[in-house]
Parts: C-alpha cells; structure tokens; sequence
C-alpha cells in the first residue's frame, strides 16, 4: 500500500493531499494491467471512473467519424503519460464520454477510481473533496488552455482555400 501512497502523491491530482488522505484514496483504487492498442474506453460510452496512469501511455481519441467506433476516422487529441489523469469528468458529471482512451504501449498499468467511492470520501472528508476539485479543476483548466492555443493554432496558421 505504501508504494501505491507515495506513486498517489506524484500524481497532479493528489497534489497537496495529506499522507491520510493518500491512504483513503489508495484503499479505493484498483489497478488495471492493458495489452498495446487495448481500448480503455469508447467515446460516448458511460462516465462512470477516474484514470491514473501508472506505467506506460494513454491516447485519447476522437472519431471524426462520430459513430463512436475506432476505425481510420480516428484522431489522437492527447498522448498521456504516467501520473496523469483522465476520465475526470466522470467525477463531475456522469454522462457520456466524450472522447476513447487507448493503451499505446505493452503492460500499461492504470489506477481506476469508481465514480460512486471517491465522491462518497469526497462527502465524508469536506477538505479531501475541497482539494481533489481544486486540483481537478486547475488540471481541466490546463487541458482547455492546451486545447484553445491548438484551435488557435489551426484557424490562424491554415492556407486560404481557394475559392
């Protein structure tokens, strides 16, 4: 349990959390082994765990396609690497996903953590939960950011189509 507390305070999400409050949220995690090219989750599938990647890396996805399946319509929007978090927003709302996530390497070891257990230890502990959705929220603030300027980025610095 201490090696999985000491990798919980590497991680950005867990920023600031007390070596307690670290235990309360290792107790509550399961970790997942995926092979290369192993599917996480499907876009517009159930929001239902948070994702903390332990070993290996992560792509998040996008069909342009929007038929919510794989295929050659796919485009990687991010590429995430250990101590990262994704599915987040599973903590906030519980719709759908709005993106996949795919093991990009082999032994890809992720944390997951269900949505129900950590907003129960949220309610329990006020200034856990407190910390947890100020770091969820600088971390989703950083993504948009990052998101924005790559918008920015596409409209300013795209040739003029000829007409």
């Amino acid at each position: 349990m201490s090696n999985l507390v000491n990798f919980l305070k590497q991680s950005d999400i867990f920023y600031q959390f007390t070596p307690t409050q670290l235990e309360l949220v290792a107790n509550l995690c399961q970790e997942v082994e995926f092979e290369a090219n192993q599917v996480v989750f499907q876009e517009n599938s159930s929001s239902k765990e948070l994702y903390v990647i332990v070993q290996g890396e992560v792509d998040i996805l996008i069909n342009r396609g929007m038929t919510g399946s794989l295929g050659k319509s796919e485009t990687v929007v991010a590429r995430l690497r250990r101590g990262q978090s994704f599915g987040e927003v599973a903590l906030v709302d519980e719709g759908l996903r709005s993106a996949s996530a795919r093991a990009t390497q082999k032994d890809t070891r992720l944390l997951v953590i269900p949505r129900d257990k950590i907003v129960m230890l949220c309610e329990t502990y006020p200034q856990l939960g407190y910390r947890l959705m100020y770091n969820l929220a600088a971390d989703l603030a950083m993504k948009i950011r990052n998101t924005d300027l790559r918008i920015r980025e596409q409209l300013l610095y795209k040739p003029a189509e000829n007409k």
